[in-house]
């Protein structure tokens, strides 16, 4: 298959950018994730589909905490994708200077952004590379009034030398996970 002939179709299937915070044994933690889907047409039992690479530390925390927050960002919040974004939480806090406030689940709900979901894992598929969580939405708040900020707006607007590392940082994740993505583990998760 020659992939471009599905990239215009493949490219609108993420979710605005959201920062996806998480808490695990006293540490908190966040980064940016694109793929996020509705997973529940009733409307009083919301639930959310997150797709979490296995080698970001937010992978791990989730999978051990079994909870996570959505908080997706404002229009105007680009400086985000590079403090959440391009660093890993193994190399620093990446929440210590940020207005945040703990969730129902324990996860960190970013003060300031266009809006949140507090969420509890019930269920998750392995995928090699990632991992699919399903997650109970507990609690949420449409924060800001206009609309969250894409992934297709952000880059036309982020610094040159964001989007250099950027497509460094994907193209060895694409290398990692072309070498894991058939490795799935069919046993059924279990929250701790």
């Amino acid at each position: 298959m020659d992939y471009a002939e599905i990239a215009p179709m493949m490219g609108t299937l993420w979710s605005p950018l959201a920062a996806v915070t998480s808490q695990w044994q006293g540490r908190d933690n966040v980064q940016i994730a694109v793929a996020i889907a509705a997973a529940s047409i009733v409307p009083d039992r919301p639930r959310v589909a997150l797709q979490l690479y296995k080698t970001n530390l937010s992978h791990d925390m989730v999978l051990a905490s079994g909870a996570f927050a959505l908080n997706f960002l404002k229009s105007d919040q680009l400086d985000l994708i590079g403090d959440f974004g391009l660093v890993s939480g193994r190399e620093k806090d990446k929440l210590a200077e940020v207005d945040k406030a703990a969730g129902t689940s324990g996860s960190p709900l970013l003060t300031d952004c266009f809006g949140y979901l507090d969420c509890r894992v019930i269920n998750a598929m392995d995928g090699g590379d990632m991992t699919c969580f399903l997650a109970d939405v507990l609690d949420g708040k449409t924060l800001a009034k206009g609309n969250p900020l894409w992934w297709r707006d952000a880059r036309r607007k982020l610094p040159t030398e964001w989007m250099t590392r950027w497509d460094q940082k994907q193209s060895t994740e694409v290398e990692t996970s072309r070498a894991t993505m058939d490795n799935i583990n069919r046993t059924v998760w279990q929250p701790s």
